[in-house]
C-alpha cells in the first residue's frame, strides 16, 4: 500500500473513532435521532477505510453502506447487511425535512438503544479487519 493510500485509511479510521465518541455522547444527552445519524457516519467511515484498505483505491463519494460493503468485498451475515440497510435510512431520515419529523417521532430511547448496540458491535467487528 502506498503512503498516500495508507494515510487515507488512517484518516477514515481516526475520524470514525472521533465520530464514534460523538455518537455515544449524543445518546447520553438523549439526542437519539442525532445519535443514529452519527451511527451511520461511523459505519460509513470505517467501511470507506476498508474499501481503501482492500481495493488500494480511494473511497467513492457515496453514503450507501451496502454498496461500500460490496466494494470492499466483505462477506457479512444477513443480519449485518440488514443493519446496514436500516442505518442507510438513518442518514436520509436525519437529513431531509419531510422525513425528519417522522424519524423524530419513532426515535425514542428504546429504538435508539436497540440500533446503537448493533452499530457498536458491527463497528468493532469491522475495525478488526484493518491491520495497519
Amino acid at each position: 500500500m502506498t503512503k498516500n493510500l495508507k494515510s487515507q485509511v488512517e484518516y477514515w479510521v481516526k475520524t470514525s473513532q472521533h465520530d464514534y465518541k460523538t455518537m455515544l455522547g449524543l445518546f447520553r444527552i438523549k439526542r437519539y435521532s442525532d445519535c443514529l445519524f452519527y451511527g451511520h457516519i461511523v459505519l460509513e467511515k470505517i467501511l470507506k477505510a476498508l474499501v481503501v484498505y482492500k481495493t488500494k483505491k480511494y473511497a467513492p463519494y457515496t453514503h450507501d453502506l451496502v454498496y461500500l460493503v460490496n466494494l470492499a468485498g466483505l462477506k457479512l451475515t444477513n443480519s449485518q447487511l440488514n443493519l446496514l440497510d436500516r442505518a442507510n435510512r438513518f442518514n436520509i431520515r436525519a437529513r431531509y425535512p419531510d422525513a425528519r419529523l417522522e424519524f423524530y417521532k419513532i426515535c425514542n430511547r428504546k429504538y435508539a438503544e436497540k440500533y446503537l448496540k448493533q452499530i457498536k458491535v458491527l463497528y468493532k467487528f469491522l475495525c478488526q479487519k484493518i491491520k495497519l
